[in-house]
């Protein structure tokens, strides 16, 4: 059996204020919250999900909340930027303008590669790009939710390219090809002058959500992640029988890995390629209606069953956090 990785699976990044970070991804951007829990390695802070209506795999950004958490200084061996996916040339537009409107951090739509962009930030500095799915084939994008503030016509449906930066692109290569099984689609120049060309790899169906962009850059110091950082990328497979396969393929290339880890809502495993950067493979399911009814998602603390008699420590712990959407 040939192991194939379908596309992205979620990307998860570090915020320092749960209650604003809240307020940003469903009201601004208009993403629904599908899970209010903790971070299940440190039970003391949240972790928050947010995706389409359903929170289908390659739909999932997540957070943890480390409010002691120092500003993400930008730098090389990083997830420097994350996409997402709109459906359209015309639904960039409608952010430009929306972003304007709300004093949103922004830069003006540009083509990168052969799709259409719209670079952004969050109010942590967390770096963003819109891509238009227009004339863009391969795995299929979510359905936005029907209670979002933006109309559906311009919602998010899922998460675009992974933007590496790193010091050695080829280590990085290597991984996504030999070892992880991704294709070389291709290339684009750098923004930065004088640097190499960035290098696009596709998995799966292919399309903006099975890539990730591979950028090599020697003038820059290490990143120390913080609050507006990426913790890590993590890329679907397509059931636990599957992903425990991955576990032995990842043993057997003897790269150092936690082995099979089961979050609950996914299966999980995580390692880190040669320049430092954390990988997940992840399950398509249960899925998040395992443990509350799909119209009710997010709405209160979930916690796995390894977690809930510690539910009265966790609650007393946690700052209380208004999720009303």
């Amino acid at each position: 059996m040939t192991l194939t990785l379908k596309g992205l699976h979620h990307v998860s990044a570090i915020t320092g204020k749960a209650q604003e970070n809240f307020r940003f991804y469903t009201e601004v951007l208009g993403l629904r919250l599908i899970k209010k829990t903790v971070n299940q390695d440190d039970i003391s802070v949240y972790h928050l999900f947010y995706g389409d209506e359903k929170g289908n795999p390659g739909t999932e950004l997540t957070f943890f909340e480390l409010p002691m958490a120092g500003r993400n200084r930008e730098g090389n061996n990083s997830i420097s930027a994350l996409s997402l996916r709109v459906p359209s040339d015309a639904a960039l537009t409608y952010w430009e303008q929306r972003f304007t409107e709300l004093n949103v951090e922004h830069g003006t739509i540009q083509t990168l590669g052969s799709r259409q962009t719209l670079a952004f930030r969050d109010h942590e500095g967390q770096r963003f790009i819109l891509v238009s799915d227009e004339n863009d084939n391969g795995v299929a994008g979510g359905i936005p939710w029907a209670k979002s503030p933006v109309p559906a016509e311009y919602g998010i449906v899922g998460l675009g390219p992974a933007h590496l930066t790193v010091e050695s692109a080829e280590h990085t290569a290597v991984v996504l090809e030999q070892l992880l099984g991704f294709r070389r689609k291709g290339t684009y120049p750098s923004t930065i002058a004088g640097q190499p060309d960035v290098i696009v790899f596709e998995t799966g169906e292919g399309g903006s959500g099975a890539e990730v962009h591979l950028e090599e850059r020697n003038d820059l110091e290490h990143e120390h992640l913080g609050r507006g950082g990426v913790h890590h990328v993590a890329f679907r497979v397509d059931n636990e029988e599957e992903l425990k396969q991955w576990v032995e393929h990842i043993r057997t290339a003897q790269l150092p890995n936690s082995g099979f880890v089961d979050r609950f809502y996914f299966r999980s495993l995580y390692f880190r390629e040669p320049n430092g950067i954390l990988f997940e493979l992840a399950t398509d399911g249960p899925g998040f209606a395992t443990d509350e009814p799909m119209e009710r998602l997010g709405e209160s603390l979930a916690l796995p069953p390894f977690l809930e008699s510690k539910r009265e420590q966790i609650e007393a712990y946690l700052k209380p956090l208004d999720t009303r959407q």
